[in-house]
């Protein structure tokens, strides 16, 4: 019996250890199945920011890693297009390492890839907006048109992804 307790403190000592080593917990968002498929979804491999860490935050570099039909419905105001699929370091050559910088993509999984890209690059401030452009518009924040003219339509990539888009106009091309 002195064996059986013993036992379970060590495993209550390792489970707190574990416990107190573990990343930051992940921002939450206006819906909690979403943030949920997103903690599974995402890998962590760059810092989070949230929607209100973002709105709050002095202007960051921003980096729209969607493709070129998708930044033209609409994007983050001052957004720079850098893409997915053909994302190039090229894109950010102007940049001092130490830039803060945003990227974000429709829910972060695509930003997390070019994200990380950036930081094995050796960019020292890198973030990714938790919950995407998505979470963005969820929370009621503008979007703007290539022409910078505020819109409510938002590219929701598919229908599939799209039944985490809460508000705005949801366009597929």
């Amino acid at each position: 019996m002195k064996r059986f307790f013993l036992g379970l403190g060590v495993l209550a000592l390792v489970g707190l250890v574990v416990c107190l080593r573990r990343k930051p917990a992940a921002p939450s968002t206006t819906n909690g199945l979403y943030s949920a498929m997103l903690r599974g979804l995402l890998h962590e491999s760059v810092p989070f920011v949230s929607v209100a860490q973002l709105r709050h935050a002095p202007a960051p570099v921003l980096l729209d890693t969607r493709e070129a039909p998708e930044f033209a419905v609409s994007h983050l105001r001052g957004a720079r297009l850098v893409g997915y699929t053909a994302f190039s370091l090229a894109e950010v050559h102007d940049l001092p390492k130490d830039t803060p910088i945003v990227v974000y993509c429709s829910v972060g999984a695509r930003s997390e890839k070019i994200g990380a890209q950036l930081k094995q690059a050796g960019f020292t401030n890198v973030r990714n907006l938790f919950g995407g452009l998505f979470e963005w518009v969820n929370e009621g924040q503008p979007v703007y048109t290539g022409a910078n003219q505020p819109t409510a339509r938002v590219h929701a990539y598919s229908p599939a992804w799209g039944i985490w888009l809460q508000r705005g106009q949801k366009v597929y091309q």
